[in-house]
């Protein structure tokens, strides 16, 4: 699941926020994704660019306490779901979802080892988190994004963000 830049082109999704009065879970799975996509992918970037360590610690945490929550529910919700289905396509993009999160999953501890947080070792490892984040949400909003579209309706696009917010209630973040 690729995870940079095709998304500057007019084909672009953009989130929507939820209107007034209604509820977060009452977004479509999709704009709910492209929303926390955004956000982590925005910690990333200050994440390679900043050069203190305090800072950076901080964003670390951050990053995980977005990211974790947020990978272990579109697992469970989303590629889980067009895995279930008849679709070979569909089931190597929820398998590659997967695959990708466990590589996400490995860079992130790493990084979190790394003292201090100023070094040149942090900053290399908060770039390759950064390039496999941004892999990963070009692809999968290319990829998995298709699958989803073709295979549930918009009312079952807002089911399936409830069940993720519900799914992201449960995960713990170490």
């Amino acid at each position: 699941m690729a995870m940079l830049d095709i998304f500057s082109s007019s084909k672009s999704r953009k989130a929507k926020r939820p209107a007034r009065g209604a509820e977060a879970e009452d977004m479509d799975i999709l704009d709910k994704l492209k929303q926390e996509h955004d956000e982590v992918q925005e910690l990333l970037e200050k994440l390679v660019d900043s050069e203190k360590a305090a800072e950076r610690t901080a964003l670390l945490k951050q990053i995980k306490a977005a990211l974790v929550p947020h990978v272990r529910a579109e697992e469970r919700v989303v590629y889980d779901a067009i895995i279930a289905r008849n679709d070979r396509d569909s089931k190597v993009d929820g398998n590659e979802g997967y695959f990708e999160h466990q590589h996400a999953d490995i860079a992130l501890k790493k990084l979190g080892t790394i003292k201090p947080a100023s070094s040149p070792a942090f900053t290399a490892a908060a770039k390759v988190l950064k390039e496999l984040v941004d892999h990963h949400v070009q692809e999968e909003e290319r990829n998995v994004w298709r699958d989803v579209r073709k295979a549930f309706d918009s009312d079952e696009r807002i089911a399936m963000n409830r069940k993720f917010e519900a799914a992201k209630k449960r995960v713990r973040v170490a």
